[in-house]
């Protein structure tokens, strides 16, 4: 009885100080950009750790890099869960390429839109097109990219290939490839199954038996050192084919 009288109080606690957060975030989001672009980011991203803490999820970062991270990076992961939109940005310092419809999600997109989300209509090829071109100018700008290049949330498993967007975009710009691999202990709740709806996964992670999310961060891979974007590509698929089977299987 006192353990739940306690969580309750806690997440009170928590949700009015996220809700607070969020009222004030989504004012300052009416700004025009030029006066966001320098400092919105960074109130993102405790935006983010402040959504963590409210979902109550142990979110761990398992540092299994040898090296340190490089100063620009691509970051990739797998795309289990919608909980990598706040997950990703909580613990790294990266902007996002997101699906077209997280910009019309209420209040979330137009926060996350000013904080400098990137997005595409997967199934349109020209916006497909005019992302990866925004992604270019993002990355030769100096700064860091986050994207899931299965190309959408395909379930617990990885399956099929990437597809080839951010290692192109590696290649052709000499920024390395940072992979991040995410096992959420509690995979039938943190999976996102079609046709939830946001409110729906949020109720998930707040009922869950087993609140952990362990985010795995792995050295950085050179583009140097492959000929083209599909031997990249499958050179990396293959690696988290083999970090699925040891922590997933």
């Amino acid at each position: 009885m006192f353990y739940y009288t306690a969580r309750s109080l806690k997440l009170l606690a928590l949700w009015t100080d996220f809700i607070a957060f969020t009222v004030l975030m989504y004012g300052l989001s009416w700004l025009p950009h030029r006066y966001l672009q320098s400092w919105y980011p960074a109130l993102f991203r405790l935006w983010s750790k402040a959504f963590v803490r409210a979902l109550d999820v142990d979110l761990k970062l398992h540092q299994k890099n040898l090296h340190p991270l490089p100063r620009q990076y691509i970051l990739i992961a797998n795309h289990p869960s919608a909980f990598e939109d706040i997950g990703i940005p909580a613990l790294f310092n990266a902007h996002s390429l997101a699906k077209a419809e997280v910009r019309h999600w209420w209040i979330v997109g137009r926060i996350s839109a000013a904080s400098g989300t990137l997005y595409v209509q997967r199934e349109s090829r020209e916006s497909r097109k005019q992302a990866a071109q925004k992604m270019l100018d993002e990355i030769k700008a100096g700064k860091n990219i986050a994207l899931y290049p299965e190309g959408g949330c395909k379930g617990r498993r990885i399956f099929e290939s990437f597809r080839y967007g951010a290692f192109d975009a590696s290649i052709k710009t000499g920024v390395p490839i940072l992979p991040v691999f995410i096992h959420y202990e509690a995979q039938d709740d943190f999976e996102w199954r079609d046709p939830q709806t946001l409110v729906d996964k949020i109720i998930d992670f707040l009922t869950t038996q087993n609140s952990t999310a362990n985010y795995y961060v792995f050295d950085a891979i050179e583009p140097e050192q492959f000929e083209n974007k599909e031997a990249f590509t499958e050179y990396t698929w293959q690696l988290y084919k083999s970090w699925q089977k040891k922590y997933l299987e």
